[in-house]
């Protein structure tokens, strides 16, 4: 019966070494709390309003009309874009582009309102940049609205100078009504789709390289017998004391991600905050078996963490939320099981955008869950190398 309080008392001398290691090296608290508190600000102040506004765009004015100045005035009233400059030449406006001055620009052409008063069909063309795909994509959008408005602004004037009633004309100019809603997020703030999963995945990346470097480390100076022997040389024991600390902050930091998302910036959550938090928890934990695993078959130091980083930084492309998934390449499909942000993501969307029951979220936590196993098939590797210390040494 007093195994087990003797255990865990080993279990928190080791516990009490790593928080003495993590107080008196300033790299742990500037690389955790300090980068997270950073991306935090950063992220949540980089769409303050929940979507770009004014975006700069050009006119070319080549008519030079009453209709085409009303357009331009049109454009300017709009929230997602501002006319920064009004050219009369395509070059102008192809300079200012050049420049990154404006995303986007348009070319009224000459004698735009004389064909719209002839009832021919003047050709408006829009140039993007999409080498900024948000701008320009939403610049190309506000542009597309306003000239389809204005084309029916015109028609519907002249159905009326010909006596046709208005609920007539109504029909004539939109025979169909289109009524389009944003699923899970009505508003469309672009901070829900983005740093919702943004700052998981960079507290992933903290997760995995801190834990490297705390494990790594050990063996790089040579403490690593150290450590087991003050684990009375148990390797489960010094691993759940090494990591204890880590778990408790990295979990802290993740619920409180999850917090000021949902109660500060007031993310939509249409399924369980509660869920949701538990997937950020088997995310942690699964990111710190990644780790652990990337020390145990590469001992050493600074392969480690090079490794770490590649795989850590693919995790954002591969996770679906920039790319979605079933646009990518059969095999890559496969590859993208293989990062728990993945999997986190999946969660996300389930309770914060869709909605959808526990049950949906379920597969994607327990695969989170099964990924802390990935530790135990390097557990004899890793035990040697913290013992004998036979590895190069970088």
């Amino acid at each position: 019966m007093l195994l087990v309080p003797r255990q865990i008392a080993i279990i928190l001398r080791v516990a009490k070494r790593e928080v003495r290691m993590l107080l008196r090296r300033p790299v742990y608290i500037f690389s955790t709390i300090f980068v997270m508190f950073f991306s935090c600000m950063f992220f949540l102040t980089l769409f303050r309003t929940g979507s770009p506004e004014k975006m700069p765009i050009a006119v070319v004015d080549m008519d030079r009309s009453s209709i085409s100045r009303r357009v331009v005035h049109e454009l300017n009233a709009t929230q997602l874009v501002d006319v920064a400059a009004v050219t009369d030449t395509y070059g102008q406006a192809r300079v200012l582009m050049q420049q990154g001055r404006v995303y986007a620009f348009v070319v009224i052409p000459d004698r735009f309102y004389a064909d719209l008063a002839s009832f021919k069909r003047p050709e408006v063309v829009f140039y993007t940049n999409n080498a900024y795909t948000l701008g320009s994509n939403t610049a190309s959008k506000q542009l597309l609205t306003v000239m389809t408005l204005a084309s029916g602004a015109f028609q519907r004037e002249v159905l009326r100078k010909k006596g046709m009633p208005d609920y007539m004309i109504m029909k004539r100019l939109q025979p169909i009504a289109i009524e389009s809603h944003f699923v899970g997020n009505p508003a469309g703030n672009y901070l829900v789709y983005l740093s919702g999963i943004l700052l998981p995945g960079i507290l992933g990346l903290i997760v995995l390289m801190i834990t490297i470097y705390s494990i790594g480390s050990e063996l790089k100076w040579k403490t690593s017998r150290d450590w087991l022997l003050v684990a009375q040389g148990s390797f489960t024991r010094a691993m759940v004391g090494k990591l204890l600390p880590h778990v408790v902050l990295y979990c802290a930091m993740g619920v409180t991600i999850n917090i000021i998302l949902v109660r500060m910036m007031h993310f939509p959550v249409h399924g369980s905050f509660v869920w949701l938090n538990v997937g950020m928890l088997a995310y942690v934990l699964a990111m710190q078996s990644v780790a652990v695993t990337l020390v145990g078959i590469i001992p050493m130091l600074r392969t480690a963490l090079s490794v770490g980083a590649l795989y850590g930084m693919l995790s954002f492309s591969l996770s679906g939320f920039t790319f979605p998934k079933m646009g990518m390449l059969p095999f890559v499909q496969a590859l993208t099981n293989l990062f728990p942000l993945r999997h986190y993501y999946l969660v996300y969307a389930n309770e914060v955008l869709l909605g959808a029951p526990v049950t949906q979220s379920l597969p994607s936590v327990a695969v989170l869950i099964g990924f802390t196993g990935l530790q135990l098939l390097i557990m004899k590797r890793l035990y040697r190398a913290l013992k004998y210390q036979y590895f190069p040494k970088d």
